[in-house]
C-alpha cells in the first residue's frame, strides 16, 4: 500500500470531547515538538530543507515556517478564548504565507519562534482548569466552534502531521534518521 504523503499520519478528526488525561497527552505533545523538529531538521543543509516533502508540497524551510506561523496564531487563538467570550478567530491563507519572503529564509528563527511560544503556551495550557479547556472560539471558515481541548488535540496532531512530513522524506532519501 502506497504510504499517504499528505497526511502521513493520517487527517485530523475533532472528538466532541478529551478526558483530562488525553488533554495532558496532547499538551506534553505540544511542549516535546519543538526539540524534536529542531533534532529532526536544525542541522539539514539548504538542500534538504529546500525540498518538497511530496511532489506538489511546500519544502521543509516552508514546512517549518508555517508551523512557527500557524502555532503563533493558535496560541493567540488561546488567549482570545481565555479572555473573550468565544472570540470569532481571524483565519489566514496559509498558503500564501508560505510564499511570503520570509519563507526562504534560514530556518533558525522559526525554531526559536516555536521553542519560545511552545514555552508561553503551554505554561497557559497546564494552568487550565477542565472548565477553562472548555472555553471556545469560533473560527468563520470552517463555520465551527472549538473548544481549547479540541484546539490542544488539533496542534498536538498538527505537529506530528509536519514531523511526520519531513522524517518520511529523509527515510524515502536515505538521510538517515
Amino acid at each position: 500500500m502506497q504510504p499517504d504523503l499528505r497526511y502521513p499520519i493520517g487527517k485530523f478528526t475533532a472528538q466532541p470531547t478529551y478526558s483530562p488525561d488525553e488533554t495532558k497527552q496532547h499538551i506534553t505533545a505540544i511542549a516535546s515538538l519543538p526539540a524534536k523538529l529542531t533534532e529532526l531538521v536544525g542541522s539539514w543543509t539548504d538542500t534538504r530543507l529546500d525540498t518538497p516533502y511530496r511532489p506538489g508540497g511546500w519544502t521543509v524551510r516552508q514546512l517549518v515556517h508555517h508551523m512557527a506561523d500557524s502555532h503563533i496564531n493558535g496560541y493567540v487563538r488561546t488567549k482570545l478564548a481565555l479572555t473573550e467570550d468565544n472570540p470569532t478567530i481571524f483565519p489566514y491563507e496559509e498558503g500564501e504565507w508560505a510564499t511570503l519572503p520570509d519563507s526562504r529564509l534560514e530556518i533558525a528563527p522559526s525554531l526559536v519562534l516555536l521553542n519560545s511560544v511552545h514555552r508561553r503556551w503551554v505554561t497557559i495550557f497546564d494552568a487550565l482548569t477542565e472548565a477553562e479547556l472548555r472555553r471556545t472560539f469560533y473560527h468563520p471558515g470552517s463555520k465551527r466552534t472549538f473548544t481549547l481541548a479540541q484546539q490542544a488535540a488539533n496542534y498536538a496532531w498538527h505537529g506530528e502531521h509536519h514531523v511526520q512530513h519531513a522524517r518520511q522524506l529523509a527515510k524515502r532519501n536515505g538521510w538517515g534518521s
